[in-house]
């Protein structure tokens, strides 16, 4: 008899294949944006798409994706120390977004209205907490804004991927309630036959 996977080996697959989606989406627009549109003021990244649905589906586990997603932009982008710490911080805050997430439910979350405003909090947030982490290690108040201006096409793809990934089966939704769902339509299935 094939065995099953537990449930904490299913989420370590799961976070593992989002992190390795990440990593490589990360690289190829990073790689993108230095060799064939080094001069244009505006960057692009998936950081809040996909850590917004590992947030849907995992809660506080895609804290690990925002801080990868940091360390890989800024690794790939010859980042300093200082924009390490700036982007890691950051990205860190948005976490706060998984309170929202728990306090209205992720069901009343990912079916009603706030399923396409979620991840833009998300990313909100990351830009929000880059701006604080730079202001406290003395940036000027006025180059803060660059956070939110030169990231804002991040918000048109965060957008458009997390309202294709509603779309999909199981991809924008809790994994405990997806499996539970499937395992009861399973059952009603094999109760029919």
């Amino acid at each position: 008899m094939k065995r099953q996977r537990s449930f904490e080996e299913y989420r370590a697959i799961d976070l593992t294949l989002w992190a390795v989606m990440l990593a490589v989406f990360e690289f190829v627009i990073v790689m993108a944006a230095r060799f064939w549109f080094p001069g244009q003021p505006f960057t692009v990244s998936l950081a809040g798409a996909i850590t917004a649905i590992v947030y849907m589906r995992w809660s506080w586990w895609g804290g690990i994706h925002a801080l990868l997603s940091a360390v890989i932009f800024c690794f790939f982008s010859g980042g300093t120390p200082r924009q390490f710490v700036i982007y890691c911080l950051g990205n860190l805050l948005s976490l706060a977004a998984v309170l929202l997430l728990e306090r209205i439910g992720k069901e009343r979350v990912r079916t009603g209205y706030l399923s396409l405003v979620f991840p833009l909090l998300v990313l909100v947030l990351m830009q929000t907490g880059r701006a604080l982490a730079a202001l406290l290690l003395g940036a000027a108040p006025a180059g803060v804004i660059d956070f939110y201006t030169t990231d804002s096409l991040s918000l048109l793809f965060t957008f458009v991927i997390i309202w294709m990934a509603k779309r999909l089966d199981g991809i924008y939704e809790d994994q405990k309630h997806y499996l539970l769902r499937i395992h009861a339509k399973e059952e009603q299935k094999g109760g029919q036959i």
